[in-house]
């Protein structure tokens, strides 16, 4: 097997069949190891997904022949040129080759940029989810029978004082939480879980400097984040729900966060 150090670059040497085939079951086995590159990679997985999906109308059309001929320096150009369809699958075409995309917005017929602080949040609280939330024996390091303990420890390292909301009353228990990579810092993931085995996630950084709200999906079919970045801390919370329900326990579990913070 071949052994050597991977990077992100790699990811996207996978993603574009590019790896080659003795270096496979290392690249694996270093991505199992690596959190954050895994999260990575299922960021970027589901954002090219999403891509060529709203643009596969388009992404193949040949390129304009008067454009082609400025390209080669056979006429002059005059100005900008319109941003025609051509335009906007040339620009998917360029955001896939370097592997990711900020602010892909599901529902839409155009590219559309969001913040990318904003974007940062979501993407990584939607990566954690994807994995964390399918694992079924290691998807917390502490489990909620240690709750104290668990909001100490995460308070602590995130550097807030975190106290991790009762959803009871919208139909979900805690599990447990996670310490994970955020950016430069770290954030703190707190799992929940109904009685039908649904999961929602609880994603909450001490490095946000914006102010936002809103909601962001990385895929059409995916989980959606219902985001606030205020107050020097970030928040999201992630999940499959219908939009209306995830928007409601989203605003309680903020709630009782702000609670807990002026506690």
């Amino acid at each position: 097997m071949i052994r050597r150090d991977f990077s992100e670059r790699d990811i996207h040497m996978a993603l574009d069949g590019e790896l080659p085939a003795d270096e496979r079951v290392a690249y694996e086995t270093w991505l199992e190891s690596n959190p954050e590159m895994k999260a990575k990679s299922v960021r970027y997985t589901a954002d090219r997904s999403a891509l060529r999906a709203a643009f596969a109308g388009v992404i193949d059309e040949p390129v304009p022949a008067r454009l082609r001929k400025a390209l080669l320096g056979e006429t002059p150009t005059k100005g900008a040129a319109p941003r025609s369809r051509w335009w906007l699958s040339a620009a998917a075409a360029a955001v896939l080759a370097v592997g990711g995309v900020g602010g892909y917005l599901a529902g839409i017929d155009h590219l559309g940029l969001e913040d990318p602080a904003e974007d940062q949040l979501a993407e990584q609280a939607i990566a954690a989810h994807v994995i964390y939330a399918a694992e079924q024996r290691h998807a917390v390091e502490v489990p909620a029978s240690d709750k104290d303990h668990l909001q100490t420890w995460l308070s602590n390292r995130v550097g807030l004082k975190l106290v991790a909301p009762d959803l009871t009353a919208d139909g979900f228990q805690l599990v447990g939480g996670r310490l994970l990579p955020a950016g430069q810092g770290k954030a703190a993931m707190l799992l929940y879980q109904d009685d039908k085995g649904e999961r929602i996630s609880l994603f909450v950084t001490a490095e946000s400097s914006e102010n936002a709200k809103g909601t962001y999906a990385s895929a059409e079919d995916g989980p959606q984040a219902v985001y606030w970045l205020d107050r020097g801390y970030g928040c999201a919370v992630v999940g499959s729900l219908p939009h209306e329900r995830l928007s409601a326990v989203a605003r309680s579990a903020y709630t009782q966060l702000v609670n807990g913070l002026d506690s």
